[in-house]
């Protein structure tokens, strides 16, 4: 009973503080992670090999690691290395295509075939935020999205506030189309063993279907005050696309090596790559490309963000070595009365609504143990529970600026910018979508898996 207790309230303390902002979060998780480590593992349980089951470095010299003939063998309890190793391996992808200025030229190369008219801008901005976010993480996509977007807006005098809104939803719905796209849905696969088929086959159907909704929702809501364009293409001065790359040979590469890591994404369940694998590869030949200032890529690379996950694995691995996580399952099976449709609905809901309170990656990974432990009880296919959870947690963190990281980096490039984006106005337009979004996603998943 100690070890549970304390592992709840090391776990809700996390929350909080992580909630709070008052300390940088990959402080907060680290800390909590030392604290399930002495408090749970040593003093509660006198356990060495749950500290050593914890921490799981020993996976990372196995072979299934980097290659598994399995899509579906998931990986054991803690420290997910392969998310680690993945994430870090995109990161340093990322930033060398930023650095040879391929995001915006991409953007202004779009502004221009649409001839610069803000209705078709915001359109086309949103499907590029839904469909870059399936392949490079939502944060990245939002980071140089609405950097661009404010350049846009101040070049054809328009309020970028819209835009950046939409493109912050589009690129958390694009990013639950793909198992790469957002972190969750990073951690989900990982832990489960599916593939980048698997999430787009099931939570892709899905996230098409909301993409439509989405796109209509926007534009009836903004789509009147986006046409009155205060200024006519006479009257600015057109940036020409190729004035923003910075290195021609730089730039052809990291188009190449862009290209690569999707088609080793599409083709890992395939080939048995794991993404741990691809994610080191693409680093590599990135780095190998950038020789002359390869360690500054490096040193650009998130380590904050990559550590707010290692500590909050500890964490996570606490609450399931004691069984919490058991418990918790066991009483949304008590609740449900072992109904999967009920099963669904709850984890939908309780998903979206948890993840818009609070960081959606924490809770995302804390209930994988959950409906693992709910298939196993029910008998009922853990796939449809998985892309539940990921349905939820990537869409309803969407409703808050706090609820998942791409909220968090666009309304902050929109305010340094002078453009305010306050919780009120925030939450008056990201709300009533999000809980579209929700409905669309539950009623594609009970006939996607339940009708039939």
């Amino acid at each position: 009973m100690y070890t549970q207790i304390a592992a709840i309230v090391i776990f809700i303390a996390m929350f909080i503080f992580i909630v709070s902002e008052k300390i940088e979060r990959h402080i907060v998780t680290l800390t909590a992670g030392l604290l399930t480590i002495v408090f749970v593992f040593l003093i509660g349980m006198h356990s060495l090999d749950a500290i050593v089951e914890t921490l799981n470095i020993h996976s990372i010299f196995t072979v299934k690691f980097w290659y598994v003939t399995d899509s579906h063998t998931a990986t054991s309890t803690g420290v997910n290395w392969e998310t680690i190793f993945f994430i870090a391996g995109m990161m340093v992808m990322v930033e060398g295509m930023a650095e040879a200025g391929f995001f915006r030229w991409l953007c202004m190369r779009i502004a221009k075939a649409v001839n610069y008219k803000p209705i078709a801008i915001f359109i086309t901005f949103m499907l590029l935020s839904a469909v870059l976010s399936m392949f490079i993480d939502s944060i990245t996509v939002i980071l140089f999205l609405a950097a661009v977007t404010i350049e846009l807006a101040r070049l054809l005098r328009f309020d970028p506030i819209p835009f950046i809104l939409a493109e912050i939803f589009c690129a958390n719905l694009g990013g639950s189309s793909t198992m790469c796209g957002d972190p969750p849905n990073i951690i989900i696969g990982t832990s489960l063993g599916y593939s980048f088929g698997d999430f787009l086959t099931n939570t892709g159907v899905i996230a098409l279907v909301g993409m439509v909704f989405t796109v209509a929702y926007f534009c009836l809501v903004f789509g009147k005050s986006i046409k009155k364009q205060t200024a006519s293409l006479s009257e600015i001065t057109i940036i020409e696309p190729r004035e923003a790359i910075t290195d021609k040979g730089k730039f052809i590469s990291s188009c190449i090596i862009f290209a690569i890591a999707v088609v080793l994404l599409v083709t890992h369940a395939s080939t048995g790559l794991t993404v741990a694998t691809i994610g080191v590869f693409v680093a590599l030949i990135t780095l190998l490309t950038h020789v002359k200032n390869a360690g500054t890529l490096l040193r650009k690379v998130d380590y904050k963000t990559l550590l707010f996950f290692v500590g909050l694995f500890i964490v996570v691995g606490g609450l399931e070595i004691t069984g919490v996580l058991e418990m918790i399952a066991g009483f949304i099976g008590s609740i449900s009365g072992g109904e999967p449709v009920l099963i669904m609905v709850i984890i939908l809901w309780l998903s979206a609504i948890a993840s818009a309170l609070v960081d959606n990656i924490p809770f995302a990974a804390t209930m994988i143990p959950v409906i693992r432990s709910l298939a196993a009880t029910t008998g009922f296919d853990l796939d449809v529970f998985a892309w539940t959870l990921a349905m939820g947690t990537d869409l309803g963190g969407s409703a808050t600026p706090i609820g998942a990281s791409a909220n968090v980096v666009g309304v902050a490039a929109a305010n340094k910018s002078g453009h305010r984006i306050g919780w009120g106005k925030y939450c008056k337009y990201m709300v009533p979508i999000t809980v579209l979004a929700m409905f669309v996603s539950m009623v594609m998943l009970y006939l996607n898996y339940f009708a039939k």
